[in-house]
């Protein structure tokens, strides 16, 4: 998305209404410009900065104010990096395809021996996003309950907010499943649709199941299954998804097979609580992300106490390699600041150590279609940026716009390039009469 080399206007974006200035803003700006200049310099990108063409040749990346980029890179690090791309100090064309050839060198990007300082270079997560009880529905909100209208205009009409399954050919390995890359342009409902059926298989819901949906979103998971005959428990932090997926399932009928509340998930493991032992199928998509490093030993706990006996948990999980995991596990993202506060992303490694130690299930089957979220990120991008008249009508305002393009945009950059992935996860127990 070009736009022109004037600012947005920044009333409503307190942090981004003035440039970082002063001695140190100078010092870290001089540091961020070598470092970006020697690692772009050796990349497969074309940038464009002060007269000067920097790069192997790819996608393009024009700076527009320097002074401003580098200032912001030096103090903000990867938050200030798109911080600049907000208020419209660099821009690109091809975004998406700059940003991924940045994802899939990222960890090399500064030198090693500087990476030892990142600490220092980085801040912690704030205190009131970690996803404690008390901050966890204000952590929600601030994405989940921005606007169903919002939602509505790039998501598919069953409104899935998660990575689809389009229909590519499975590559078997020792302990995986990945399936291929698919071809752009693929039918988003439909390849959405098998992500939902095939969770739904995998964990043998059918008539008369029990099923306790962790995430509710707009309701569609829980839809086809009561659809299937099955009961739904369905739990969500979001008022706003709440609502919208109650008239959904009312209007599918299916109001009797199907009761959304509003519930922490750690709600449902406590002493003399109903839902021990009581589901036959618990089912999670991409809620684990907003859990919280901190807390993943008691939500795995909870999903084996809330299982009953010879049941089956299904979770999609976004994921990133172990060793990117517990580099980063103390950073506060850009994507932290501006899209999921208190969220971080598991490794798949860490998921089966925490159910090994804590839990009596066990990883079964897993399936890994990082390159589909690429391909569900494009669509929803593409169908964003086209209803950005409709987003504009609906109070948002073009920093608004310029965000969720970005958030999109890199998003898909680290799905296309490998550095994140995404696994449907199934976990039964290795005795299955075990109650918890």
């Amino acid at each position: 998305m070009t736009t022109s080399l004037n600012r947005p206007a920044l009333d409503q974006w307190p942090d981004l209404a003035e440039v970082p200035s002063g001695l140190r803003t100078r010092v870290s700006a001089a540091v961020a410009r070598r470092l970006f200049v020697a690692g772009i310099s050796r990349l497969p990108v074309t940038v464009h900065l002060e007269g000067r063409t920097l790069g192997q040749g790819g996608p393009a990346m024009t700076v527009h104010r320097p002074e401003e980029f580098f200032a912001r890179l030096g103090r903000g690090v990867l938050i200030g990096f798109g911080e600049a791309y907000l208020t419209g100090a660099w821009d690109a064309d091809d975004l998406g395809g700059f940003l991924t050839v940045l994802a899939a060198d990222l960890p090399s990007l500064v030198p090693p021996g500087l990476q030892r300082l990142r600490a220092l270079a980085v801040r912690r997560p704030p205190h009131d996003q970690v996803s404690t009880r008390a901050n966890s529905q204000s952590n929600i909100a601030h994405h989940y309950d921005l606007s169903n209208d919002l939602f509505e205009l790039f998501l598919d009409p069953g409104l899935s907010y998660s990575s689809a399954l389009f229909a590519t050919a499975p590559v078997r390995g020792d302990d995986h499943t990945l399936m291929t890359a698919p071809e752009p342009g693929g039918d988003l409902r439909a390849a959405q649709t098998h992500k939902i059926e095939r969770l739904l298989d995998r964990t043998e819901v059918g008539p008369r199941s029990r099923v306790l949906e962790i995430g509710t979103g707009w309701g569609e998971l829980a839809i086809r299954a009561a659809a299937r005959g099955a009961t739904v428990h369905s739990i969500t932090l979001s008022t706003e998804q709440k609502s919208l997926a109650e008239r959904r399932i009312a209007d599918a009928g299916l109001s009797e097979r199907i009761t959304v509340e509003l519930l922490d998930y750690r709600e449902l493991g406590t002493a003399g609580s109903p839902h021990l032992a009581a589901y036959d199928a618990v089912l999670s998509v991409e809620m684990i992300e907003a859990v919280g490093y901190d807390f993943w030993d008691e939500y795995f706990a909870i999903l084996d106490r809330v299982l009953a006996p010879g049941g089956k948990v299904g979770i999609q999980a976004i994921t990133m390699r172990h060793d990117r995991m517990l580099a980063t596990r103390n950073t506060y993202t850009w994507i932290n600041k501006y899209i999921f506060p208190g969220g971080f992303l598991p490794s798949v490694e860490v998921i089966d150590r925490i159910s090994r130690e804590h839990t009596s299930l066990r990883i079964s089957d897993r399936l890994s279609v990082g390159s589909h979220y690429a391909a569900t990120l494009r669509q929803w991008d593409t169908r964003f940026l086209a209803a950005r008249d409709r987003v504009l009508a609906l109070g948002f305002d073009e920093t608004f716009v310029r965000m969720w393009h970005f958030y999109l945009d890199y998003s898909r950059a680290g799905f296309g390039s490998g550095y994140l992935d995404v696994n449907q996860i199934v976990l039964d127990r290795e005795d299955p009469d075990r109650p918890w």
